[in-house]
């Protein structure tokens, strides 16, 4: 084999490494958050190197503790579960941080078990509310903001979503509050 031929095969095995290495890294960057709720566990990868804002503003409200003690307020099955407003006595919680600048990326889409920021009508509403799909929702990619998606736990999702709710909170076609209260008790954010 020629010395050209050589440093050639070289040169594509060290980019090939130099490439895997990169990949790894990207990640690695990529926390969970692990959602304890009274049904079960979610864990989810945060997708931190796509959606930065949306991701920075999640981590910040779990790691204060925002999230612990709320409900799920809005469940449907084949559809999603919602949470991040209500308490089990109804009252209504807002984020310290206010609102947020909307944003998508193409290679995160709203699939089974992905987890995606709830808003107003306004692109920029969103806040601290979120969802999780049950089952794809393609009709809400680049309208929504999805930015993680269960690694674990989509059977507890499931559940969620298939629990008998009526409309007392939220009046809409996309699903009502549970008949009995699903609290998230927790959401810690770990890395890797």
């Amino acid at each position: 084999m020629s010395k050209k031929a050589l440093t050639l095969i070289s040169i594509s095995a060290f980019l090939l490494v130099i490439g895997s290495g990169c990949l790894e890294n990207e990640d690695e960057k990529n926390q969970l958050a692990i959602i304890d709720t009274s049904e079960g566990t979610i864990k989810i990868k945060l997708f931190e190197d796509k959606l930065p804002i949306t991701t920075e503003n999640f981590i910040k409200l779990a790691t204060d503790g925002f999230y612990d003690g709320l409900i799920f307020h809005r469940v449907k099955d084949d559809f999603m579960i919602q949470a991040g407003r209500y308490t089990p006595d109804g009252s209504q919680k807002t984020s310290p941080y206010g609102t947020i600048e909307f944003e998508t990326h193409p290679d995160v889409q709203h699939v089974d078990g992905a987890i995606s920021m709830a808003r107003g009508t306004d692109l920029n509403s969103a806040s601290a509310e979120f969802f999780i799909c049950d089952g794809a929702q393609h009709l809400l990619d680049e309208q929504y903001a999805a930015f993680g998606v269960v690694i674990e736990g989509l059977e507890v999702v499931e559940e969620i979503a298939s629990t008998p709710h009526d409309e007392s909170l939220e009046p809409s076609p996309g699903g009502g509050k549970p008949l009995e209260d699903i609290i998230i008790n927790s959401i810690t954010i770990e890395t890797q």
